[in-house]
């Protein structure tokens, strides 16, 4: 069939391939968007990582002994508290109120923060800071311009610190910043030159500092701390423990959890309409085989009596649609990548032009790519279930008298 009737035959293959690109481009751009978008809002480290902050009632605080408490609990790797306070921050000849977020170096790596410019907070560098780019705005200048600049602050430390309530540092600056300005407060000059490191994308003038040099403040009461626990497993009992003191516990790990049902439903919505191209396909694919049958009918006739069984007859016809179905799988994988390739280059394109990053829109997993091939195989073989069935019943006698 394939040497006797190739255009036939490649069109049927074409027809298929067009109903497997189509799964693979919208069930990859799926996967792809999901990756892209969990990449940008988490790492690793943070999906086993715990926010604990105070109930709103303030009966428990998060202070050194209860750090310390936390710190001794089995299956706790690390634990990273932080606090805030209001800052002027002072640079060349300019100064701008801040705030401030005083915090181990781990801080902002379980937070899961990246560095869009420069590095993060090291203990190797106690001056070393972390700005958002909102501070660059402030002093008129853009991020590129301000790396590796010295800042001085004076820090309004309240006598009685607030707790900070939210889940992200952003979140916590603005509750912050209303409790401390009703509050009473001492304010210290500081004589360290802090160096600017690295920045984080933000829309609240918020700076980092490396708590260990603010000692001298003698702050003994956090506003939030991040608990990185050994294992998922671990996460839950310590969540419960935690509870169980008076305190608010929250995880990126549930957000993400979410979004991973949301994109599910999202995949699957996509592989729908790839799936109805495949129908299409399939039904092609079918008629070919029928017609396969007819042409062939006295073929078969010949075959049968000089001693094919029904099942050699069964097979060949399955071997063929089987055939045609995984070069249809093979070739729309092909199709699928490079209509992928091609579309995100040109969402990339104009994406840069308008001062936008490159992103990869797309994302295929080895197990969905294999998946894909072997599912067009069997498309293949059950389409040729009924041809195949009706060709191993025909009479020879009649087979030999066909026209």
């Amino acid at each position: 069939m394939f040497k006797a009737r190739t255009s036939r035959t490649l069109l049927t293959v074409l027809g298929m391939s067009i109903g497997i690109a189509a799964i693979l481009f919208l069930v990859s751009l799926g996967y792809g968007l999901q990756k892209t978008l969990l990449e940008r809002i988490t790492t690793s480290d943070s999906l086993l990582t715990l926010d604990v902050s105070e109930a709103k009632s303030g009966i428990v605080s998060l202070n050194r002994d209860m750090i310390k408490k936390i710190e001794e609990m089995n299956g706790v790797d690390e634990v990273s508290p932080a606090f805030q306070i209001i800052t002027q921050g002072r640079l060349d000849d300019l100064s701008a109120d801040l705030t401030t977020i005083g915090s181990k170096p781990s801080f902002l790596k379980l937070g899961g923060f990246k560095a869009s410019k420069g590095v993060l907070l090291s203990e190797d560098n106690k001056n070393g800071i972390v700005i958002s780019s909102a501070v660059a705005q402030v002093f008129g200048k853009t991020v590129d311009e301000m790396m590796g600049k010295e800042m001085s602050f004076s820090f309004f430390v309240p006598k009685t610190i607030a707790p900070v309530e939210g889940e992200a540092a952003a979140d916590v600056a603005a509750t912050e910043s209303d409790s401390v300005a009703q509050s009473e407060f001492n304010r210290v000059d500081s004589d360290i030159k802090y160096t600017i490191v690295g920045a984080i994308d933000g829309e609240d003038n918020i700076v980092y500092l490396n708590a260990s040099s603010l000692d001298a403040l003698n702050i003994d009461r956090y506003g939030q701390v991040k608990v990185k626990t050994s294992s998922n497993g671990e996460m839950t009992i310590i969540r419960d423990t935690i509870l169980e003191y008076g305190l608010l516990v929250s995880s990126l790990s549930d957000t993400v959890d979410q979004a991973n049902q949301i994109f599910k439903v999202l995949q699957i919505i996509l592989m729908l309409f790839g799936v109805i191209a495949l129908v299409v396909s399939a039904i092609g694919m079918f008629n070919t085989m029928t017609i396969t049958l007819l042409e062939r009918t006295e073929e078969i006739g010949i075959m049968k009596s000089i001693g094919a069984s029904d099942l050699s007859i069964s097979v060949m016809f399955f071997m063929e649609s089987a055939i045609m179905g995984f070069l249809g799988g093979c070739a729309g994988v092909s199709i699928g990548w490079l209509g992928g390739l091609g579309f995100n280059t040109a969402i990339n394109m104009v994406a840069t032009r308008f001062g936008g990053q490159a992103v990869s829109l797309f994302y295929s997993p080895t197990w969905f790519v294999l998946a894909i091939l072997g599912f067009s195989a069997v498309v293949g073989f059950m389409t040729g279930y009924v041809p195949a069935r009706r060709a191993s019943k025909i009479d020879p006698l009649d087979a030999l008298r066909y026209k």
